[in-house]
This record gives C-alpha cells, sequence and structure tokens, in this order.
C-alpha cells in the first residue's frame, strides 16, 4: 500500500510537471517507470511481460470507454466516414509502409517487419485526447481525430494477432487466416458494440433516484460486460467498449456528468497503472542498439507513413490539403503500440525483444516530437479555433433539477451571428435564459439580436439535451 500510495503520488507531481513543461504525461509516466526499474534508482526488477500485457489490456479498455464517455454520437457523425476510412484504410496502409522501413532498418524477416509496422500503425487514444484537452484545435479535425484513436485500434490489434499467429505457425496460417481474423475481429466487436450500446442507452436512461449512487458501478459493469462479450466469441472487445461508452455519453441522464468525473479519474489511474508498469518492462540499456534505426523509423513513420495514410483516406472527402497536413501531423503513438509490443514479447516470435525495443523507442519519439509541436503546427496552418471566453455562469441549476443550462459562444463566421432570438429554432422547452455581451448580462427578447462575441446561455429538460445539440450544430455553420 505504501509504495502504491508513493507512485500515485510520484504521478501526479509528474503529471504537473509535464504541464509545467510541455512534455506529453505519457513520457511523463513513462519515466516514471523506468527510474522505478531495475536500471533506475528504485532497482524494482519486473519482466513478466504476459502481467504487462494485462493489465495494458484493461488499461486500454477503460481509456477507450472513457474516451467515449466524453463524446458523443451527434458529435461524432458529421466525421464517421473520414474516422473509419482512416481506422481501416489508413491503419494498413501505414502498417505497410512501416513495414518496408523495418525490413530495411532492422535485421528481422518480412513478417516480422510487417509485425513491427502493425503495431506501430494505430495512433493511441490516451495520447490523442490528453492532447486535445489542452489545444484548440478547430471542431471537424479535432472530432476525426477522437474517432478514428478509437476505432482504430481494433484494425491495429487484429493484424498484429494474425500477423503473431502467421509467424508461430508458418504453413498452416496464412494471408487469407489473416483476413478472416481481421474480419472477425471487426464484425464482431462492431456487432456486439451495438447490440449492448442500445441496451446501455436504454438501461442508463431509467436508472432510478433510489440506485443513483450505483451509477458509475453499472456504468463499469457495462464496459466489463461490453469487452469480456465480444472477446469470448472472438470479436474486439476495444471496438465494443468505445461503441458502448459512446452509447452512454449519447444518452440523456441526470447521471452523465457524475459518470463522466468518475470515469475520468478511473482513466488517470489507468494511465498511471498503465505507462509506468510499461516503463518497469523497459530495461534502458538495451534501447542504445535500436537507437538509429528506431529513429529512421520513427521519422518515415511521421514523415511518410501517416501523411501517406491520411491522403489514401481522404482523397475523395471534403478536406483541404491544411487539414489533411494536420492530420498527418496528429498521429501520435503512445501505449497501444507499446501494449501491442508486449503481445509480441509474450509470443515466440524470434526477434521480440528487438521489436519491443524498437516499438518503445517509436513512442517516445513520436509523442515527444508531434504531441508537444501538434498546437504549434495547427497555429502555423491557421486551423486553430479562437478560444472561447471564460465566463462564470449568471445562473446555477441544482444537482436535482430536471434542467441542464448549457451554454454556447457566438464566433464571427457561426450563422447564427445577426438572427434575432425569436429566430434561433430552439425546441419548444428550451429558453435562452440569459445573453453575456462586453461581461454584461442581458436578459433576451424576441427581437434581441444575436452577435459575435455573445454567449448565450440556454435552459433545457436533461432529456432534449441531444436535440440541442443538433440546434448548436446548425448554429455553428460557417456563412
Amino acid at each position: 500500500m505504501l509504495l502504491v500510495g508513493a507512485v500515485l503520488g510520484a504521478s501526479v507531481l509528474a503529471a504537473h510537471g509535464a504541464a509545467r513543461t510541455g512534455l506529453p504525461v505519457l513520457v511523463a509516466f513513462l519515466g516514471l517507470g523506468m527510474l522505478l526499474g531495475s536500471d533506475g534508482p528504485g532497482g524494482i526488477d519486473f519482466d513478466d511481460a504476459e502481467l504487462t500485457r494485462r493489465i495494458g489490456v484493461v488499461g486500454l479498455a477503460l481509456i477507450l470507454y472513457e474516451g467515449g464517455l466524453q463524446t458523443s454520437w451527434r458529435r461524432l457523425r458529421e466525421v464517421v466516414v473520414p474516422a473509419a476510412l482512416l481506422s481501416t484504410v489508413g491503419v494498413i496502409a501505414t502498417a505497410a509502409i512501416a513495414g518496408l522501413s523495418a525490413r530495411a532498418f532492422f535485421d528481422v524477416s518480412w513478417l516480422e517487419a510487417f509485425l513491427l509496422g502493425a503495431v506501430v500503425a494505430s495512433t493511441d487514444a490516451a495520447a490523442v485526447f490528453a492532447t486535445l484537452r489542452f489545444t484548440q484545435i478547430r471542431r471537424r479535425l479535432a472530432r476525426t481525430l477522437e474517432a478514428e484513436s478509437g476505432g482504430n485500434d481494433p484494425m491495429a490489434i487484429a493484424l498484429t494477432v494474425g500477423l503473431i499467429a502467421w509467424i508461430e505457425r508458418p504453413g498452416r496460417y496464412g494471408a487469407d487466416d489473416l483476413l478472416l481474423e481481421v474480419v472477425r475481429q471487426l464484425g464482431l466487436g462492431l456487432l456486439v458494440g451495438v447490440a449492448l450500446g442500445a441496451a446501455a442507452t436504454w438501461l442508463f436512461a431509467r436508472i432510478p433516484q433510489t440506485v443513483a449512487a450505483f451509477a458509475p458501478v453499472a456504468s463499469i459493469a457495462a464496459a466489463a460486460v461490453a469487452f469480456g462479450a465480444a472477446d469470448a466469441i472472438g470479436g474486439s472487445g476495444f471496438l465494443a467498449v468505445y461503441l458502448v461508452g459512446l452509447a452512454v455519453g449519447s444518452t440523456p441522464s441526470r447521471y452523465r456528468r457524475q459518470l463522466v468525473a468518475f470515469h475520468e479519474g478511473l482513466a488517470f489511474a489507468a494511465q498511471v497503472a498503465l505507462f509506468v508498469v510499461l516503463g518497469l518492462l523497459v530495461f534502458p540499456h538495451d534501447l542504445p542498439h535500436v537507437a538509429l534505426p528506431g529513429l529512421g523509423l520513427a521519422l518515415v513513420l511521421v514523415v511518410v507513413a501517416r501523411p501517406a495514410a491520411v491522403w489514401l483516406s481522404t482523397a475523395f472527402l471534403t478536406y483541404t490539403n491544411k487539414e489533411r497536413a494536420l492530420l498527418g501531423w496528429a498521429g501520435l503513438r503512445g501505449a497501444v503500440p507499446i501494449v501491442l509490443a508486449t503481445f509480441v514479447l509474450s509470443s515466440s516470435v524470434p526477434h521480440k525483444e528487438t521489436i519491443f525495443n524498437a516499438v518503445f523507442f517509436v513512442v517516445l519519439v513520436s509523442t515527444t516530437l508531434q504531441g508537444t509541436t501538434l498546437e504549434w503546427v495547427a497555429r502555423r496552418l491557421g486551423l486553430l479555433a479562437p478560444a472561447p471566453p471564460v465566463h462564470e455562469s449568471p445562473l446555477e441549476v441544482g444537482a436535482l433539477s430536471q434542467l441542464d443550462l448549457v451554454d454556447f459562444a457566438v464566433a464571427p463566421d457561426h450563422a447564427v451571428n445577426g438572427s434575432a432570438v425569436r429566430e434561433l429554432g430552439l425546441p419548444r422547452e428550451a429558453l435562452v435564459a440569459v445573453i453575456n455581451r462586453n461581461s454584461e448580462t442581458i436578459p433576451p427578447r424576441g427581437s434581441t439580436t444575436i452577435r459575435a462575441g455573445d454567449r448565450l446561455f440556454v435552459l433545457i429538460p436533461r432529456t432534449r439535451r441531444p436535440d440541442l445539440e443538433d440546434v448548436f450544430a446548425r448554429w455553428r455553420r460557417r456563412v
């Protein structure tokens, strides 16, 4: 208990230091784990790849569920096509290009090279969600990255598992088996996720007040059942748990804020456990011999593979070249590739230690380089949204109220700019309670004209909150 408490306390300090210096939190936690390991002052001797893989699976499931919970289907449906293409076509393209490069940089077989490419092919949900919380990237691009990072893990996992089986069972496993594995993982994961997501939507909309304190328990149960059910039938538990989290996050419920706060803390604890244990498994004295080829692979991944995958996936979609460039730069690698590398490390692949160390090095380079410069690149490309001014809410809604108070910041290019209050098209049950303009509170009339810079505070029943999100989407359309 003393050790666990000390590690958690140190992780909070590491997170604070990372926020002050601009270093990604992932790198700070990995560094903490390496300091605690056998090569560091902590001296903890840990080399259990199988245990690390199990911890990684649980941690990733919690992180993905929290990512889905923080989102909603209505926010993501406008980017579902590009996100799906990036999560499938993009992952395959990235794995192929990275695999070709790995064959040139490392002394491994062709199958091992493509296995290394598959392991580093997906972006990381934890790294992307954490980075986007502190940036002001335009909404459409941010939502594309969110949806992609939640959806591309199953493809990378299926490719990794299939390629490991291909290497371990030569002559008995081939390309057709790999294709079947990918289709089964994605298909069954999608089926379970949609089915249990629909059940979770019905359930969480009807949780009685008498068991309100157990709402987080029900939420954890939903996540565990979703992952376990999909995994038990050979599907992708990661896809299923993300979809169920998305369904719960999209459900109008008086407990939504409570669940979001609970799972945000739980996901932070999962990140700490996941990254610290991964750091313990790394032996720094093994990294120098993969430093140069690892750097070469990381640069190919950042400069060639990811941009090519983005352009291939969005070639026929309405993204500008600058937007594609930013999506290409935002392909952060994090915990997912390292956890997949533990799949390799616990297998009988001949060069598994080389693959694990190479992946760890690639992740450090990618996270440090891209994670610290993403907002700067977005600013240079002119793709940052203006940060809305922070105003204290002029009204308060009690925790037991059936109403939500939702605010909306009006930008100059929003369609709602210049409209009268009576023309806003709000649901019948909704009401613009007050307007904050130039630090002054204005009681609205039907004839009051909305101006850029206004902040509208809208009262609406919690059960109608999704309808309000549709209205906000119309308000945000550019004129």
